[in-house]
């Protein structure tokens, strides 16, 4: 009779570690549906771990090892030939930048086409509930792909392909206004799910304690790109399209005199006298530039921009049985959004200084807040499914094996979403000035640059500057 009853609690036991292996076996199953971008960094790490070493050897110029240091595990496509991309540039290698980058566009052009999917998440909501927002497919901010059409444009002026850039300097604007609309829909999206599921006061409450990155239009918008564009629209001769995107890049750095400089010129150049008036009222009066000389421009990356840290924040939830229990939420943050002061530089032995164009650790912290509501909504329902599937577990498990391996599962993959392009500068800047025909030296960090300047065109000076090293490129555009 004994041994029959110890037979019997075996089987017991038995059926319950087994019911507790195949629902813990389901939960992984569930979270790997749809996740094409899956990896053991992803379910149980976070991307700013992986990128810890190439990020730091960005910081200290050594762009190659940074490269050959990129982890193998897939972020996906996108951000994957962003980060290989941007690297590859520094690197000297600009084939496989310009290969990287494009792959990168086109995956990220197939995403928005699919922006109604996106926008439902499907699938890949269903595996990030019960793993981490590391399963859901990357969805580049504005900025960034922003930035992929800028270095772009930087790959098809060293071409010398003018049109090229043109075409992407368009095509940037295009995407960062559909990145624009899926954000807001994604917004409304959050919204309508917190509502139905009763949470919109611990959403508010995660917010509440959030850092912002401020209301400066500098965080949402990117001078540089604007800068280069119209630098580009005016050398092809679109004056039109030259003064408009000058005065969109005034906008966002409202105190860069080159800009204000530049706009100016166009001003004149177009006959648009109550313009040009507005602009001399506030920069000063417009300078005809010498028809001998040529126009220096040298734009200056810095830095390298912050990576995402993660943020625990406690959070009071309720149960189905109305009991309120303790938990923990995971998400990203960024410590910090300022930049250091663009840093001097030399021109024929004359020190001058660029003036800020974009501060690339604003934009990051901005885009990261706007994603925040949503990121929330995801972390509170994802907290609460992990919570319910843990106690329907021990329900039927008297082993508590089960439970002990579910809770195990849940804590190793609550993980912040720390994925952003990484290996962007902290931030950039122009210096432009006129200078007689011939050569002259430009100077930066001890590494001394020789150009050549033409009378009546510009000599554009692209420099990234990490650690002591100066990675430049540099090409004559058309008229001014």
């Amino acid at each position: 009779m004994i041994r029959k009853l110890s037979l019997a609690l075996a089987d017991r036991r038995r059926a319950n570690f087994s019911f507790a292996k195949k629902l813990v076996a389901f939960s992984l199953a569930l979270s790997l549906v749809g996740c094409a971008n899956l990896s053991a960094q992803a379910l149980f790490s976070h991307y700013s771990v992986a990128l810890q070493q190439p990020h730091a050897l960005v910081a200290q110029g050594e762009y190659q090892q940074a490269l050959e240091q990129l982890p193998d595990s897939p972020d996906g496509e996108i951000l994957d030939g962003m980060e290989k991309g941007r690297l590859s540039l520094l690197s000297g290698n600009l084939e496989q930048s310009k290969v990287a980058l494009e792959q990168a566009d086109l995956a990220a052009t197939e995403q928005q086409d699919k922006a109604i999917i996106q926008l439902s998440k499907g699938v890949d909501q269903l595996g990030a509930l019960v793993t981490n927002d590391n399963m859901i497919t990357y969805m580049p901010p504005d900025y960034e792909l922003g930035f992929l059409h800028f270095y772009l444009m930087l790959n098809y002026l060293q071409e010398n392909d003018l049109q090229g850039a043109l075409v992407e300097a368009r095509r940037a604007n295009q995407v960062q206004e559909r990145a624009k609309m899926l954000r807001e829909g994604e917004l409304r999206n959050a919204s309508k799910t917190a509502s139905k599921n009763g949470i919109d006061d611990n959403v508010g409450a995660v917010l509440s304690k959030y850092p912002s990155a401020g209301n400066l239009l500098g965080s949402v918008q990117n001078g540089y790109l604007f800068y280069l564009s119209a630098l580009l629209y005016e050398a092809e001769g679109n004056l039109n399209g030259a003064f408009i995107d000058y005065n969109r890049a005034l906008a966002v750095e409202p105190e860069n005199q080159f800009i204000a400089d530049a706009a100016k010129r166009v001003a004149f150049r177009q006959g648009r006298r109550d313009e040009l008036k507005l602009l001399e009222k506030k920069y000063g009066k417009y300078q005809r530039p010498d028809s001998t000389k040529g126009q220096l421009v040298v734009l200056n990356e810095q830095g390298v921009v912050n990576a995402r840290d993660f943020w625990r924040l406690p959070l009071w939830l309720s149960d189905r049985r109305g009991n309120l229990e303790a938990h923990t939420v995971s998400l990203p943050y960024y410590r910090s959004h300022s930049v250091a002061p663009q840093r001097a530089l030399t021109v024929d032995g004359q020190s001058v200084k660029p003036e800020q164009l974009a501060n690339v650790n604003g934009m990051a912290q901005n885009a990261l807040s706007e994603a925040m509501p949503a990121m929330s909504v995801r972390q509170i329902l994802r907290v609460v499914a992990k919570n319910e599937m843990r106690k329907s577990l021990s329900e039927n498990d008297e082993s508590g094996i089960g439970n002990l391996v579910v809770n195990i599962f849940n804590v190793l993959s609550e993980q912040p979403d720390t994925r952003s392009w990484q290996t962007l500068p902290e931030s950039a800047g122009v210096y432009s000035g006129f200078y007689s025909k011939g050569q002259h030296t430009v100077n930066a960090d001890g590494q001394s640059i020789n150009v050549t300047i033409e009378s009546g065109k510009t000599t554009l000076v692209w420099l990234s500057r990490q650690g002591g090293q100066v990675v430049h490129w540099q090409g004559i555009l058309g008229g001014i």
